[in-house]
């Protein structure tokens, strides 16, 4: 998910200030990707030279931000796009793995055990957080890392046999090429 809409999403709710924004963000996604709040002053400049939020006059020492029409025409088209996998970050766990096979002095089982290990921590962390009372937008975030957590865990278990099963292969020899 990108900055600029998950502020413009929070601004439908109403005007807000940098701060307000950032504790929004952080509730609705239960800290899982905390924004600092130049990031999010940062994004709010931006977003207004897009005429995608409008400044309204300070109160308090504090400028909050209002959704435009153009803003709210982003956000909607925003909501109606499916996200692709090629939009997401790419995977360092798998990009990791493939440096490690071809890296020399790597053991490469080593690198995924410890992996697991932190995955099932991640696993166990994210299921104890569940039995704690939270909104729906929560839970469905930790729904979310629950299923790629074990998603990652199947994945890690493919790499360890893939591994096996090339290593137990008989490497040619030279005289058979």
């Amino acid at each position: 998910m990108s900055v600029k809409h998950g502020l413009l999403a929070l601004l439908e709710r109403g005007p807000m200030y940098g701060y307000q924004l950032r504790a929004a963000f952080d509730a609705a996604t239960g800290g899982t990707w905390p924004l600092n709040i130049g990031q999010v002053y940062t994004t709010l400049s931006r977003l207004e030279r897009d005429d995608l939020v409008a400044a309204l006059p300070q109160n308090q020492g504090q400028r909050p931000y209002e959704l435009t029409p153009h803003g709210r025409d982003e956000l909607e088209k925003w909501f109606a796009t499916p996200v692709r996998r090629s939009d997401r970050p790419r995977d360092e766990v798998a990009i990791k793995l493939a440096l490690a096979i071809t890296t020399p002095g790597v053991d490469v089982t080593e690198v995924v055990m410890t992996q697991r290990t932190a995955t099932t921590r991640t696993l166990q962390e994210c299921t104890r957080l569940k039995t704690r009372s939270a909104g729906l937008p929560w839970l469905l975030v930790l729904d979310a890392m629950i299923f790629q957590a074990e998603a990652e865990l199947r994945w890690l278990d493919h790499c360890e046999s893939s591994l096996l099963r090339h290593r137990s292969q008989p490497v040619p020899d030279k005289t058979d090429v």
